[in-house]
């Protein structure tokens, strides 16, 4: 082929994609200005929302409708007036409507200027094709799937006949070749919504929101294009195991904004400061030394906390829960879910915190131990447990007394308890001293054992005369050793004072003075000789004694002296 033929062909060629450009811009116009097709924005009247159109009265025999997925700003409810773009009839015979107010190129040199300009434009989605979607601008464009901003097919599908903003990405004229971008476009009006919506939140403002996600520490609220977290903390005044007890995916949730940090774009959510502080509440309603009654929440190993009031938890620690028993762990005690009484110890409203004690509520067993456990009483006890120094025995109602090593037996000397008891034995035993303050009681077993004293008691009478070694003399009195291990004590006579004597024998008359002589005479001594100089006691003499009384109980012998 010679070159004139080829620059023939060329020229031919020019000329035919002339005339196609020109039928192409020829159609565009003839679309644009015909009846229906994009034009200036009309006002309809939202007549009812589901949750997959909006049916809009557009003042046309048959309605138009909206999109939920292509709203920006609050939603729209029945009754609310809409402005809006009117697109193609789907395939029910509604007019698919658009809020999108750009404008459509007009001419192939407003479609360069978008192009140039990365303008955004409007264009109506004609069909679904591989790999895209085709968008009429004026000229036939495709749309990348990915560049779409839909999700699924499905969703692509639906964009058919709306109108829809897009920007040009890719303009060849010599191919015919253009590619509109809408992703970006929703990307950039995203930002813009979430700038806004930011901007317009303040601290302390009460708001409406949809929870867009729930984790474990909490929960992700749409407040409008931008996300706000809602702390599981924040939930509720109550203890709440996890926020999907109280929040699910898609909930429309009422929260006040805690706190807005504009460096970082974070947003704090509550929805627990919506409603009254129970902790203010509790700080009137419970006093100090009055009884209350709740449910065991959880155990730690310090202690059970008790819900009081919903949101409102006291502390019983383990120190509260018994009078007399170590308690090692709160699950010796109590168990979580029992309903328990228990006593206002403390309370710290600003700090959110009271103190209970369980063991108040239950009474102070000490109070009755000095009448029901009086010195001297024989009780019954169980060992409990065994120490060098001596053993431990519950009395009951967690009343404990200790037997020391020394108390246990007269039998013999022991070094340990463990000799003669062992823990569990029951065992009889004499209380010998209490201390209320230190919550102390002394028992003893050997006080019951019977004694050298006792047998000698069981073997005499009162009355019987016995001979006795004075051991010791205080005083009017003497203690006398009966045999081993066995005492009595005999009270002295004391002499009447001198000057008393010389009263006496002064104001004494002659019948006093025979009598005096002739009692004398009788006792066979000589004159001078008086009642109180019957033999002294004094230590280590011998002599022989009548019993005046016995006390088997107190082992105590009482004695005269027999001259």
């Amino acid at each position: 082929m010679n070159p004139s033929d080829q620059l023939e062909i060329d020229d031919q060629t020019t000329s035919a994609a002339d005339d196609s450009f020109g039928d192409i811009l020829s159609q565009f116009e003839s679309q644009h200005h015909s009846e229906g097709h994009l034009g200036a924005p009309v006002q309809g009247t939202v007549v009812s929302v589901t949750p997959e159109a909006i049916f809009v009265d557009i003042g046309r025999k048959t309605e138009g409708i909206l999109r939920p997925e292509t709203l920006r700003g609050a939603p729209l409810k029945a009754g609310d007036a809409v402005s809006v773009n009117i697109g193609a009839r789907n395939e029910e015979g509604y007019y698919e409507l658009s809020t999108t107010h750009v404008t459509q190129p007009k001419d192939w040199s407003a479609i360069q200027a978008a192009f140039d300009e990365k303008r955004t434009i409007a264009g109506t989605v004609s069909e679904v094709v591989k790999g895209g979607l085709r968008v009429d601008i004026g000229m036939r464009a495709f749309m990348p799937a990915s560049r779409s901003g839909a999700r699924d097919i499905p969703e692509m599908e639906r964009l058919v006949g709306q109108l829809i903003e897009c920007r040009i990405t890719k303009l060849d004229t010599e191919k015919d070749d253009i590619v509109v971008d809408r992703r970006v476009v929703l990307e950039d009006r995203e930002k813009q919504s979430r700038e806004a919506a930011f901007t317009g939140l303040q601290e302390g403002a009460v708001i409406r929101g949809t929870v867009r996600n729930v984790m474990d520490f909490g929960a992700f609220v749409d407040l409008g294009g931008v996300d706000g977290l809602l702390h599981v903390a924040d939930m509720s005044w109550t203890r709440i195991s996890k926020p999907s007890d109280v929040v699910k995916i898609g909930d429309q949730v009422e929260v006040k904004v805690l706190k807005v940090n504009r460096e970082t774009h974070r947003v704090s959510l509550g929805m627990k400061q919506l409603q009254p502080d129970p902790w203010t509440v509790a700080a009137q309603k419970f006093k100090v030394g009055e009884r209350a009654r709740g449910v065991v929440a959880r155990l730690q190993d310090f202690g059970a906390f008790v819900t009081l009031e919903p949101g409102v938890d006291g502390l019983i620690h383990v120190s509260e829960m018994s009078w007399s028993k170590k308690i090692r762990k709160p699950a010796d005690m109590l168990k979580t879910g029992e309903s328990v009484e228990v006593v206002i110890l403390g309370i710290n409203a600003g700090e959110k915190r009271i103190s209970l004690g369980l063991k108040q509520a239950l009474g102070d067993p000490w109070e009755q131990v000095p009448q029901k456990y009086p010195v001297g009483s024989v009780v019954e006890a169980t060992v409990v447990s065994i120490q060098n120094f001596g053993a431990f025995a519950d009395l009951g109602e967690g009343i404990e007394g200790m037997i020391h090593v020394g108390d246990i037996t007269r039998e013999k000397r022991i070094e340990h308890p463990r000799e003669m008891l062992k823990t569990g034995d029951k065992v009889k035993t004499q209380v010998l001293e209490i201390d209320r303050e230190k919550r102390r009681i002394r028992l003893g077993m050997k006080q019951l054992e019977p004694t050298s004293a006792d047998q000698w008691i069981a073997e005499h009478q009162v009355g019987d005369t016995v001979t006795g070694r004075v051991v010791e003399v205080k005083g009017d009195r003497a203690k006398v050793e009966l045999g081993e291990g066995v005492h009595g004590t005999c009270k002295l006579a004391v002499e009447a004072p001198v000057e008393a004597k010389s009263k006496a024998a002064a104001a004494g008359d002659l019948t006093s003075k025979v009598a005096q002589l002739s009692a004398r005479w009788k006792q066979g001594t000589g004159e001078g000789a008086t009642a109180s100089q019957k033999p002294s006691l004094k230590s280590g003499q011998i002599h022989n004694f009548r019993i005046a009384a016995a006390d088997a109980a107190q082992k105590k012998i009482q004695l005269e002296l027999v001259s």
